[in-house]
């Protein structure tokens, strides 16, 4: 009997038939039942990553994911020795790597939950081995002529994944006898479905008709066309997913804006913080909770690597941390997006100042306010006075992603919020900017609200940027958490010149926001200094 334990009539026509068996003549309907409520029992240290999106256990049950652990499980081969197994041994998918296969196939209503997913984690974890089995077993469990495609930055990147599905086809007879074998592709002849390789060169990728895109190491994509293109391609498949899997790399791309993989990093921890809505896109990241945690530690290296000490040597990375950049290291083995030269705040300073709780009604407060027109994003912010100051992110506005080069920021709104922040709080000053708010303040002022216009000229800044990165640094205030706040501050960096440093848009075309960063050092300046005791009265 050919390797794997099952006879010549092929795992699709098993499936119409309700016969599908494992390697030990399970039932079909019992093992899947079996592979899905692993699920729910006790996961190992690997599992959950620090960012992940949510999916119901329903839609877990009602998904293909459990098939597809069966599948590799029973056809899937290591194709070369390594710290985990030996080559020619069967790929066991640990507990971890089956949670993200059942996540990614779960449904909702029928189809697949998903369309879009991303991965990351450091190097070295099995990720080359986990999308090859997944791509084998999409040539044989996916749709008549379905098309498979394994991309990268570079053809041979690419290479690596397809070459490891390819030897998987002929370390299985079940596998040989059902799959013939091309350089550049792999071919179900029965079914007529293709897996493929691809590189960057985007503007060959037309004409393509896929259901299923594995993109290996996003980082290194030169811009998003390959990305888009391949997406974009798949509108006419009932049932598309295109799967990123990544290492981080750089955060901006040749063009100075937000790489392609750094850009779906955030959006991804945007969807995991349930602060943008997105069913459709799928994000699981391991990094260390906390950014500044020592690089040099073992415990932080488990963070970043699912596989640590199974799948990887721990001795390698005790090597490594001696030897390599603490930037390099903390990006390829610890999966952190390490700053650019100039960041402004040390690694996990921010997070190290977070109290999980809002400014009560009633108490006294500044305002900062810094916004733009169009094309940007528009903050409010106040600080709660006091020996040790609070933040909180009252109110943002950003572009939504589906809204056109024309969207501008909603300003009757805006000047709302503030209103309504007055009446909230005992609100001391509202600092702004006057460029391009003029009419605002204006309007505000006539309100009776204590409107103080703070040019962010160097004179202002500089002592604002450096009492705010002190008292961070000294734990001297404290913040509510918001994730659009971190966000913000994340992005700013030091500008230095002969007037000194203050915070500053690393490159307007990276399309990254500061304004709620710049917003709160406006009004942490103003909150530490001494004032009497005025007040919005009106408004209270």
């Amino acid at each position: 009997m050919p390797s794997g334990g099952h006879n010549v009539v092929s795992v699709l026509e098993h499936k119409r038939r309700g016969t599908f068996r494992s390697d030990r003549h399970e039932p079909r309907q019992l093992r899947l039942r079996r592979l899905k409520a692993s699920a729910t029992k006790e996961i190992a240290q690997s599992w959950p990553p620090a960012h992940l999106t949510g999916v119901s256990a329903r839609e877990i049950a009602a998904g293909t994911g459990a098939e597809y652990i069966q599948f590799i499980s029973d056809h899937c081969r290591v194709t070369m020795d390594s710290v985990a197994a030996r080559a020619g041994e069967p790929l066991v998918l640990r507990r971890w790597q089956q949670e993200l296969v059942l996540r990614l196939f779960a449904r909702r209503d029928g189809r697949l939950r998903h369309r879009q997913a991303l991965i990351g984690m450091g190097r070295k974890n099995g990720k080359s081995v986990l999308i090859a089995g997944i791509g084998l077993a999409d040539l044989i469990l996916g749709p008549r002529g379905g098309e498979i495609y394994s991309c990268a930055a570079e053809k041979e990147q690419a290479r690596i994944v397809f070459g490891t599905a390819r030897r998987m086809v002929g370390l299985d007879s079940w596998l040989g006898d059902r799959l013939k074998l091309y350089r550049d592709f792999i071919e179900n002849t029965e079914t007529g479905s293709i897996y493929r390789v691809l590189s960057a060169e985007a503007y060959s990728k037309e004409g393509l008709n896929p259901h299923r895109v594995i993109v290996d190491e996003v980082h290194a994509l030169p811009d998003r066309e390959l990305w888009d293109v391949m997406s974009l391609a798949q509108g006419s498949r009932p049932d598309p997913l295109m799967i990123g899997i990544t290492t981080p790399g750089v955060m901006t791309d040749v063009r100075g804006q937000d790489s392609l993989c750094y850009s779906l990093y955030q959006y991804g921890c945007q969807v995991a913080s349930g602060e943008v809505d997105d069913p459709r896109f799928m994000f699981a990241w391991w990094e260390p909770a906390n950014p500044e945690s020592d690089y040099r530690l073992e415990s932080t290296w488990m963070e970043g690597n699912p596989g640590y000490g199974d799948l990887n040597d721990p001795e390698d990375f005790k090597d490594k941390a001696l030897r390599t950049p603490e930037a390099e290291f903390r990006t390829k083995r610890c999966a952190q997006w390490s700053p650019t030269s100039a960041a402004w705040l040390p690694w996990g300073s921010w997070d190290a100042c977070l109290e999980s709780r809002p400014i009560p009604d009633g108490a006294e407060v500044m305002l900062g306010f810094d916004g733009s027109v169009n094309n940007d994003s528009t903050a409010l912010v106040a600080i709660q006075l006091g020996e040790k100051p609070h933040i909180q992110l009252v109110e943002c506005w950003e572009r939504p992603a589906s809204a056109g080069d024309s969207w501008r920021v909603p300003i009757i709104p805006v000047e709302d919020a503030i209103r309504a922040a007055c009446r909230r709080w005992q609100v001391r000053e509202i600092l702004c900017d006057p460029y391009r708010w003029e009419r605002t303040i204006q309007v505000l002022s006539a309100d009776g609200l204590p409107m103080v216009e703070f040019p962010q000229n160097a004179e202002r800044m500089v002592p604002a940027t450096q009492r705010f990165y002190e008292a961070v640094l000294n734990r001297q205030l404290s913040h509510s958490g918001d994730p659009r706040l971190a966000r913000h501050i994340g992005n700013v960096v030091l500008r230095i010149d002969q007037r000194g440093g203050r915070i500053y848009k690393e490159s307007r075309a990276s399309g990254r926001k500061i304004d709620s960063a710049v917003a709160a050092v406006m009004a942490h300046l103003r909150a530490c200094a001494p004032q009497p005791a005025v007040f919005a009265a009106a408004w209270r």
